[in-house]
């Protein structure tokens, strides 16, 4: 059984994680459980999936996300415990 993984991707910019979130779909089997505004033209969004799926896909969405002149910054969490998903 693979993995279950957390990915966060922050950009600046909405339509830059749109574009990013996109590439990170399409590149890998993951989902996309939300997105949340931060501030300052900051935005992040929560992928989960396997490990490997979740990086690969992370991987995808900075490159296409670096297009719009930032450079998004993203994280994998691996085996993260269950109650994590329940903050917000």
């Amino acid at each position: 059984m693979a993995k279950k993984a957390i990915g966060i991707l922050e950009t600046k910019g909405l339509i830059a994680l749109l574009e990013a979130s996109d590439a990170a779909l399409k590149a890998s089997d993951i989902e996309m459980t939300g997105w949340d505004k931060i501030g300052s033209g900051l935005v992040t969004g929560f992928f989960t999936g396997d490990v490997a799926a979740v990086k690969a896909g992370l991987d995808a969405a900075a490159a296409a996300g670096s297009s719009y002149g930032t450079s998004p910054t993203s994280t994998v969490a691996s085996a993260t415990n269950p109650h994590l998903k329940t903050m917000r």
